[in-house]
This record gives C-alpha cells, structure tokens and sequence, in this order.
C-alpha cells in the first residue's frame, strides 16, 4: 500500500497504475498507524493527477542515524571532521523543518554557504514499543519512505568539534520526505534496494540498501530503550557521493534553481527544487545571529 497525505491533511491510499486516490476516514497517517491500520475508506475516490502531496506524515519523534553504509562510512575518511562518526550515533530532527513533495528546500543564504544533500531511507515505525530486540524488530517496521537530509557542511564542521550535529540539519525546510509511504508487505527485500540521488538530472549519489553495517532490525532494535511511538521515523544513513567527500565540494553543493531527485528502488522519487531565501520572502536573507 501506498499511503499519502494530500490536500491539508487529508489521508488516502494511492492506487498509481490507475491514478486513483482512496480517502481513508483517518485524520493523519501517524493515526492510521497509531490504530494498527484498521481504518475505513470514507467512499471519496479522486484523481491522482488533482491532488496536492504534502509530507506522507508528520511523527512524534524523528530518530537520525549515521555511518550506517559501508561506501559512505569509507569516504567519510576523507573528510576533516574533528570527531569520527560512529554507526551507533542518533540525534532528533526538527519536526517542523520537515517538507514534501515538491516543497521547495529555502537556501538561507546568511546562514550556509555549503548546502548538502544526502540521500536516506526512513523507515516507519508501526506501534509502539521499547527495549525489544533485534528478532523481535522486523514487527515494528510497518513501512519506508525516502528522505533527503539536507545539511549545512560549514555549520556542521563547527558543531563536530564537540563531536555533535543537530543544527546543520534541523534548518527550516532542510527535512524533506516522501512522497508516500510504501507499507513493508509491498516491499520484497528491504535489505536489497537501489538507491539514487540526482541534481538537475546529473547522478550524485548511488547505492544499495544492502551495503549496510548493521541490518534495519538490528538498527531499530538498538534504539528501542528511546521508546518508540506508533508513526515515529528512523532513519538509515546516507549512501556515498555527498559534496561534502568531493575533491572541490563547492562544484557540487546545492545552489539556488538546483532541482533535487531522491529516489529509492521500490518506494519512489522525492522531489524537491532548491530557491533562495529572497525568492521566497522577498527580501535579502537575514545574516546568522552568532556568539
């Protein structure tokens, strides 16, 4: 199943080879999952091509991990960061930073002038639970969807000199998702799924969900005692191919006009369109409050 969130708010199971949405009698996704999925269809039947896609939801809790894909963790090497980045690490993301489908990412100029991108899997938790174990997670992952980490490198580099990041990701509008959820049983291997992201057509990231340390069980296992919420989000990592790990990384980072394709094997494209701060307010960007 193909579970999307449309037209402020509404929910509806997405039937793309007939381009055809189900209204689902839910007010959320988060909900839809909260109730174990029995949740009825209202009768509205609408034309995929008529509506809007917004994030496919909006969790309690939204769980970052790192240093999960071998390729990624490799060329991470190649980077000066002042701590390394160890596969256990987790952070929270922003919720309110979070964006959908073709919403556009906001380039605060006055804030960052290394705007990265990194392709993930965000895998969906379907009920709560806590301290279980790795055999025992396969049960908790209801769903994945596709998420493109958006990351200021300069203010990051700053914040790894006490060996910590949240800032650099938590931006508004660095936290795109989507463009649905695709429900585990429609996925065949989720340890065997292409991955690939491209700017303006050009092909910058690519990789396979099985080139993975840890397997998605162990890893929503090992953060289980954080107690999980039916609808919340965790995410894998990126693959390699960053900008950040490129010989002249400002030939790469995101620019104002760039257009940003994430897509996963099996789940589909994340798009969104990178526009600058004036563009959006109509103003110049405000400059970075320091101290």
């Amino acid at each position: 199943m193909k579970l999307i969130t449309f037209d402020g708010g509404r929910v509806g199971r997405l039937e793309l080879e007939e381009g055809l949405v189900i209204e689902l009698d839910v007010p959320s996704t988060r909900e839809y999952f909260e109730r174990g999925g029995d949740v009825r269809e209202t009768g509205e039947r609408l034309a995929y091509a008529d509506v809007k896609l917004e994030a496919p939801i909006r969790p309690k809790k939204f769980f970052h991990t790192a240093g999960n894909f071998i390729d990624h963790h490799n060329e991470l090497t190649a980077v000066d960061w002042s701590h390394p980045v160890h596969k256990g690490i987790v952070f929270f993301q922003n919720l309110d930073a979070i964006i959908g489908p073709d919403d556009d990412i906001v380039y605060p100029e006055g804030l960052t002038k290394e705007l990265d991108y990194e392709l993930e899997m965000a895998i969906v938790i379907g009920k709560s639970g806590k301290f279980f174990d790795a055999d025992e997670a396969e049960d908790y992952i209801a769903g994945f969807t596709v998420f493109n980490d958006i990351t200021a490198r300069d203010i990051q580099r700053k914040e790894m000199e006490s060996g910590v990041f949240s800032f650099s990701k938590g931006i508004d509008t660095f936290c795109p998702i989507g463009p649905w959820i695709v429900t585990k049983d429609e996925v065949p291997d989720m340890h065997n799924m292409a991955m690939e992201l491209r700017v303006n057509g050009e092909v910058r990231q690519q990789g396979n969900t099985n080139r993975t340390r840890i397997k998605w069980p162990h890893l929503v296992a090992y953060h289980s005692p954080q107690n999980f919420s039916a609808g919340d989000l965790i995410t894998t990592g990126t693959i390699s191919g960053v900008a950040a790990v490129q010989p002249d990384p400002f030939d790469f980072y995101l620019k104002p006009g760039d257009v940003v394709e994430a897509e996963i094997e099996g789940i589909g494209v994340l798009r969104n369109r990178v526009i600058s701060w004036q563009d959006r307010y109509g103003e110049p960007a405000p400059q970075r409050v320091d101290w």
